[in-house]
């Protein structure tokens, strides 16, 4: 079965710069530079700092992240097959030295190095290093993936994934096993295994929630949302999140209270707002119409990264495409879902609004990679 397939009847296209996509990109960045500002200034006055420090260092994340897209942008994306290999290296290499005495806990995981006042999370480049890894492996199998292929790919993904299980990032695991499944549908994995492929990860999860694989606090994390009315004191910490982070977007109400206005975001109601729930503080500055908006905004970013993979000229770029257009969407899809409590609380960042240089720079050089696939699907 290929996901992704050219309409009947086209022809591929000469390549071209996806100048749009480059800028719908850089535009969201300044917008959540904004959203960070209006959600900290008034946290970070309560405890003497300047108001703009997030934003200052957002600032900076951002330019640098542009800088990384734009040289993407001009490499052939095709040098992925010389270095797929030591970057999935050099990933597991981070993976294994994060859980170490050298990188640094916090909030009760252990996810980041410290690098002076900056902090670097290996999982969040480790998304892209597996799609890279995959569309090397599947650029090289131009008769199709086998069975056997399918087991050599689940280690690959699966190793890290334990790892990253392990710090413990459930969040960055549930993305990455999206993006796995679609990875092997683009790279034309039959739909009878495909279909056998998602119910024993399915099977996986069950054994994993019933057999004590999980802790208490994962399983509480996942299942909240399923359960905002419940009084299991276990669950209060996540229904609170949830309660405030709806509070805060239906205070909003169609057109918002306006920028830096706002209660729920003046006041610090919504916790970890300018990170994991950033989509709240658009939902009460620009109400329905603005959220609807950026969310337009990133369903044309993910629509330009789409097409790049229908109009790819070989597996490596379709693949490649594909994972990133999956890795952006699902995240958003998720991190607005858990605002509004109809997905379950993880740390996924919302991309190019969450704050995080590891996010931006994250995001940024995967839409370099699609520009740079865009710019030669001709050649």
């Amino acid at each position: 079965m290929v996901l992704i397939d050219r309409p009947a009847g086209s022809t591929r296209r000469k390549g071209e710069s996806d100048w749009s996509l480059a800028l719908a990109a850089v535009v969201a960045a300044f917008l959540g530079v904004i959203f960070i500002y209006t959600a900290t200034r008034t946290g970070l006055a309560v405890q003497g700092l300047s108001g703009t420090y997030f934003l200052k260092r957002q600032l900076v994340f951002d330019l640098l992240g542009i800088g990384v897209m734009l040289t993407l942008w001009r490499l052939d994306y095709r040098r992925i097959e010389q270095i797929a290999t030591p970057l999935y290296v050099v990933m597991i290499v981070l993976l294994l030295a994060v859980l170490s005495p050298v990188g640094s806990n916090a909030l009760g995981a252990q996810r980041w190095f410290t690098v002076g006042p900056l902090q670097v999370q290996p999982s969040e480049f480790a998304v892209l290093a597996i799609i890279f890894a995959i569309a090397t492996y599947c650029q090289r199998r131009p008769e199709g993936l086998t069975l056997r292929d399918v087991s050599r790919l689940l280690v690959m993904a699966g190793f890290p994934m334990l790892l990253i299980l392990v710090q413990p990032d459930l969040g960055t695991v549930i993305v990455m096993t999206v993006v796995f499944i679609v990875l092997l549908a683009a790279a034309g994995l039959p739909a009878r295994l495909l279909i056998w492929l998602i119910l024993a990860i399915i099977l996986v999860v069950v054994i994993a929630i019933e057999g004590g694989f999980l802790s208490n606090y994962q399983i509480h994390r996942l299942t909240s949302f399923l359960n905002q009315n419940s009084n299991n004191p276990a669950l209060q910490q996540f229904i609170y999140n949830v309660n405030q982070a709806k509070t805060a977007i239906g205070s909003g109400g169609v057109l918002g209270s306006g920028i830096g206005h706002g209660t729920a975001t003046n006041l610090g109601y919504v916790p970890e707002q300018q990170t994991d729930f950033i989509f709240t503080a658009v939902g009460e500055q620009v109400g329905f119409v603005g959220s609807a908006l950026v969310l337009a905004l990133m369903g044309f970013i993910g629509f330009r990264m789409m097409r790049a993979a229908v109009f790819a000229k070989d597996a490596l770029g379709r693949v490649t495409a594909a994972g990133i257009f999956t890795f952006l969407a699902f995240s958003v899809f998720q991190n607005a879902g858990m605002t509004m409590g109809v997905m379950p609380v993880t740390g996924i960042p919302f991309p190019f609004f969450s704050y995080g240089g590891s996010s931006t720079l994250v995001f940024f050089a995967a839409t370099g990679v699609v520009l740079s696939i865009e710019a030669r699907r001709g050649a």
